[in-house]
Parts: structure tokens; sequence; C-alpha cells
């Protein structure tokens, strides 16, 4: 049994170390990442992949869209796809456990060349850039994805191409957010930007935010303040990552919470990557991850299936 450390801030993990091509540094990696998610369940790290070019790219293109008046965003709306595809207004997400919707709006980006049933993209024709930058965005967060679910499957003493084949053509998603501007004496009571919640999916990838505010709950209770440095992204574990290991690999509470006062006037952007795995991934968890000590937490189902039942849990998929 690992000693369970009380971090003050996140481990940084550098990608590099991983792909490197030498043994002793990939084999500290996977150590330190799965200590790290054993612990508190999130990590920033480094050399993923995106340039700031990119970065930059992206940020602005989505902030001119979300600048659009709401009457342009909706034409990017498709509320038969629940949320998955397009844009998606405001008050229409509200956190497992809540009943005030999140103060945001946000955009979402899927596999840009989707397969079988999945749905395809909806892209911003007014925002070429925007459309264009998520794309590539998408698809290098993915490949830093699956090297960062390799160095998993090793930790967990799985084959190191485990997820592999559960992740090529997964249900992903880009995240394009934007919290608004607040009025302090308008705001709903109990209404924040990101209520405190864990994400659905495997693991998440987040570029660094325009502003302060994300919040990881640490184990002994207390809320420690989270920034990326501008060359890293910070890596969290999902829910669904959770129910594989049999709460091994802890799926950490986070939040967004509303800025001082005065600086409630201004926007906050930021721009996560879930990655899922196929709908037909089996999540029961693994025997590996089940013994006396640690005796099984969850019902065994699909991935398409629990993400089913958390799309009806946050409103955005009516029952």
């Amino acid at each position: 049994m690992q000693s369970q450390e009380l971090y003050d801030e996140i481990p940084s993990l550098d990608l590099a170390d991983f792909t490197s091509g030498d043994s002793e540094r990939k084999a500290r990696f996977v150590a330190d990442l799965g200590r790290a998610f054993n612990q508190i369940g999130f990590v920033a790290i480094r050399n993923h992949g995106l340039t700031d070019e990119l970065t930059q790219q992206l940020y602005s293109s989505a902030q001119a869209f979300f600048s659009a008046p709401d009457d342009v965003k909706k034409q990017y709306e498709r509320l038969d796809l629940n949320g998955q595809r397009g844009y998606v207004g405001k008050g229409k997400e509200t956190a497992k456990g809540f009943k005030v919707a999140d103060l945001k709006e946000f955009y979402h980006f899927g596999q840009p060349e989707p397969v079988g049933e999945m749905p395809g993209n909806v892209l911003p024709e007014a925002y070429p850039q925007f459309g264009e930058a998520a794309l590539t965005a998408y698809q290098t967060l993915e490949r830093a994805g699956k090297q960062l679910l390799r160095a998993i499957a090793l930790y967990l003493e799985l084959p190191e191409d485990y997820f592999e084949g559960k992740v090529q053509n997964g249900d992903s998603i880009l995240r394009a957010l934007h919290y608004f501007p607040l009025d302090p004496d308008t705001t709903p009571d109990g209404a924040v930007r990101a209520a405190a919640h864990g994400d659905i999916n495997l693991i998440t990838l987040l570029m660094g935010a325009s502003a302060d505010g994300l919040e990881v709950l640490r184990r002994d209770g207390k809320w420690i303040g989270i920034t990326a440095l501008p060359d890293q992204v910070v890596v969290n574990v999902g829910d669904m990552l959770d129910r594989l290991t049999n709460h091994k690999l802890k799926s950490t509470i986070h939040q967004v919470v509303n800025p001082p006062r005065e600086k409630m006037n201004q926007s906050r952007y930021s721009i996560p990557f879930f990655m899922h795995p196929r709908a037909d991934m089996d999540l029961s968890s693994l025997d590996s991850c089940i013994d006396a000590s640690h005796p099984k937490l969850y019902v065994d189902m699909t991935a398409g299936e629990f993400l089913n039942e958390r799309l009806m849990e946050l409103g955005l998929k009516k029952a």
C-alpha cells in the first residue's frame, strides 16, 4: 500500500521521458504517473505536442466565436445530439447533484473522421479558423492521450497496448469553454462557473486556461488551486478509468470557482480534451484491482451505457 501524500500542488512530469527510448526514464515516468493518479488524480505534463502557435490560434478563434451574438452561436446548436457536438448554450449543463446550472457555454468537437453511428462535427462555418484549430488540437491531444494510456497500462501491469484498440476511433470530445462575465448583483445564489464534479471519461487533458479558477479537492477536504504553466497540459483521471481500476486510480472532484467581485466582469476561456473509449468498451473493474482490502465498488457496464447515464444526470439528454 502506497503512503498517501497531501499535495500542495500537482506533480509535473515530462512525456518525453516516456517516449525517449530510455528504459529507466520510461519506468520512472510510469511509476510517477501512477503514484500521482493513485493519490490525487492530477498531473501536469510537458512535451504534449501542442505548439504555442496552435494554442494561441485556438484560444483567439474561440474568443471570436463566443463574442458573437447568441442568435449567431445558436445556428450551430444541435439539440438532437444531446450536447455532444456543436454549440451548447448558457444554462444547459448542471453538475451531478446540483440544482443550479453552471455559468458557462461551450462548443464540442468530436472525431474529425467519425465512424459507424458516431455523429459528425457541427463546424462553425462562419468561423473557419476556430474549427480548423480545434480539430488540429483534437488530433494532437489524442496522440498525447494514447501515450499516457500506454503508461497507465504499464502501471496497472497490463500489456502496454491494452487501451489502444479501445480508444481507436473513440468518442473523445474537445470542449472549448467560455465562462462569461458575471454580474455579482444578479448571479443566482449557489451558481458557479463549474460546480464540483468528476469527469466522465478515461482521462482529461486540459490546455492552460486564460484565468485562474480551477480547484481540486484534496484527500483531507482542502481545495487547492491549479494553474498550468504555458508549456503544460493538466491531466486528470476520469470516472471511467476510476471504475475500470476499482478506484485505484482516482477521479478527483474539481470545480471552477467564481472570480473575486472585482474580476467578475472578465471572461474565462478553457479547453479540455475528454478522452473517451469506444462505446462498447467494458468498464468492469479489473480483477487485479479487487481484493479483500479493496472490494468491488461498481456495477458492470459499458462505456456507452455509463456515458448515457451521465448525460441524463447532467441534463443534456432526456430519459
